[in-house]
């Protein structure tokens, strides 16, 4: 009795350490990637793991395509100050996975200071083997 108490506890243990997929860690290193990219107001970065066709939309309603995403970092205006991502989930299908998860964030636009809370979707597409975000949807909480 004891040694199938060991398995099964053994075999839980396995589950939670090594229950993320190979895409799963790939993703949420891609998400990773991004939120220190806007941390950073790193251009290049954030052009680098976004799509050409990307639709990032911001709870105010506002959607943008990659340029005007890209030219908020260029002209300065915006800061982002602090990014606190929880309750993350990750679905994979073929090529396409969603990312969804909860964001504090503190951003200094215009010179004022607002903090948000966020429900997000991101939505990824693998391209020549590395995730991209395709679109992105957040509301407020």
């Amino acid at each position: 009795m004891q040694k199938i108490l060991f398995l099964f506890v053994l075999i839980c243990f396995y589950q939670v350490v090594y229950g993320q997929s190979k895409e799963e860690t790939a993703l949420n290193q891609a998400v990773e990637t991004l939120k220190n990219a806007l941390l950073a107001g790193d251009q290049s970065a954030l052009d680098a793991i976004t799509v050409a066709e990307l639709s990032y939309g911001h709870s105010s309603g506002l959607i943008e395509d990659k340029g005007a995403f890209l030219d908020v970092f260029a002209s300065g205006n915006t800061d982002y100050v602090r990014i606190d991502l929880t309750e993350q989930t990750v679905k994979v299908v073929g090529n396409t996975a969603s990312v969804r998860h909860k964001m504090a964030v503190e951003i200094i636009d215009k010179g004022k200071t607002i903090s948000l809370n966020l429900a997000v979707l991101l939505i990824w597409i693998r391209q020549k083997g590395q995730w991209k975000l395709f679109a992105r949807q957040a509301t407020k909480i």
